[in-house]
């Protein structure tokens, strides 16, 4: 809305209003303003949670060795994040830019589906929440939406980047001056660093590219479902998500911000991505409110964020880095949500492996991997074999939370120099 009015005020010569067409200054304003709205709105909206007595019934009770009472406190705080987000985008944001609509789409659609879990589990009084096959079906219909609107705007463009040999067998990298619809991405580490999905399907000459979308559209939709969902794992201890969220999306900003400068995505030999630079204004409300949401959510916690929050970070990050053709390098960028991911799938599989042979055994003392590490030798089952015990001794859940944190710091740094290690 800003954005227009000063658009309007530099039209008519207004001294200082043309400083709004400058990103940068756009996405400073709109961190600053996200972490100030999560910082002062928190206070109000905990106290608000308090009073209608919404909080956690029961949280990390039976695991965590330092008798640490999570008992009570208010939970649904991934609303705090929601509205640090949607208030400087709208404010400051391009409002007819397909990639800002596509994340202000993405925040609200699965900050309803993670609303609906928390309802549940609070008013409802059922531990499990939403049924997890009305998760799946959501983000699968979200990330349908997301790969359905980027195969058919017109804005949802890229420019290609080539090599060019000169005469004096120098070689330069240029873009195409013209903009084209693909399915290609960013693949770290190789040299030609683009990979086209309809290369996958080669073989059917013209009709590559059309089954080539299809491919895409079903590898939205797998990213957006294991990114959100290892977020929502990643929320176990206190400051541990948003921590780590606010670090990928910093990384993601700085990606975004290349991708959007044609000379930064020529040095770089990347794809130019006409457009999304509005992205960076989004990131940086990201940043700015998750930020904000630690000042409450850091170790004591004195808020959750809930699914309401994890699901919908989760989400954000998945789709931002699909629009701007970065979705390979989530595995090293997301590299903890990853972690948190397979140990739950190898601990439940190798479980029920046990289970068919009338043996109990579990390869971690707990998952997602984050609780192996506060859980004691004498918290385990004695009738159950576990293949790892490393270590036997334990962690506070803060040292366990800088950690991972730290580790988050070290893959996101290892995704951006991808860029320039081939």
């Amino acid at each position: 809305m800003l954005y227009y009015l000063f658009d309007y005020l530099n039209k008519l010569d207004i001294p200082g209003a043309g400083v709004f067409g400058y990103v940068s200054f756009r996405a400073l304003i709109a961190i600053i303003l996200s972490l100030i709205i999560s910082s002062a709105f928190g206070n109000y909206f905990i106290n608000f949670l308090k009073k209608k007595q919404i909080s956690e019934v029961q949280r990390d009770k039976e695991i965590d060795p330092f008798n640490v009472n999570k008992k009570g406190v208010p939970t649904m705080g991934g609303i705090i994040i929601i509205t640090a987000i949607i208030i400087p985008c709208l404010l400051l944001g391009r409002l007819d830019n397909v990639y800002m609509i596509l994340m202000l789409i993405t925040t609200l659609w699965l900050g309803m589906l993670g609303f609906l879990d928390d309802y549940i589990k609070i008013f409802k009084k059922n531990k499990e929440g939403l049924p997890g096959k009305y998760k799946i079906i959501g983000q699968t219909c979200l990330g349908l939406i997301i790969g359905l609107t980027l195969y058919l705007s017109p804005s949802a463009v890229i420019r290609e980047n080539t090599e060019v040999v000169k005469k004096d067998n120098t070689v330069e990298i240029v873009h195409n001056e013209k903009n084209i619809k693909s399915t290609q991405t960013t693949i770290p580490f190789f040299k030609n660093n683009n990979f086209d999905y309809a290369d996958l399907v080669g073989f059917l000459g013209k009709n590559a590219q059309p089954v080539g979308w299809i491919i895409f559209v079903i590898v939205t939709i797998f990213v957006v479902t294991a990114v959100s969902n290892g977020a929502n794992l990643n929320d176990g201890m206190d400051g541990m998500a948003a921590g780590n969220s606010a670090i990928i999306g910093l990384a993601l900003g700085i990606l975004a911000y290349v991708s959007s400068h044609i000379e930064y995505a020529r040095y770089l030999n990347i794809m130019y991505i006409p457009g999304s630079e509005e992205l960076v204004i989004f990131i940086c409300a990201f940043v700015g409110a998750l930020i904000g949401f630690l000042w409450y959510n850091a170790f004591p916690a004195q808020v959750f964020m809930g699914d309401t929050g994890s699901l919908t970070i989760g989400g954000i990050i998945a789709v931002f880095a699909i629009i701007i053709h970065k979705e390979l390098l989530i595995p090293i960028l997301c590299g903890v949500f990853l972690v948190e991911n397979l140990s739950v799938i190898m601990q439940v599989r190798y479980y029920k492996k046990g289970k068919r042979k009338n043996v109990k055994q579990r390869i971690f003392k707990r998952t997602p991997i984050h609780d192996h590490f506060r859980t004691t030798l004498a918290q385990l089952d004695p009738g159950c074999t576990y293949k790892v015990l490393w270590p036997s001794n334990v962690f506070h859940e803060a040292k366990i939370t800088v950690r991972f944190w730290i580790i988050t710091i070290v893959l996101a740094a290892i995704a951006i120099i991808t860029l320039k290690i081939r």
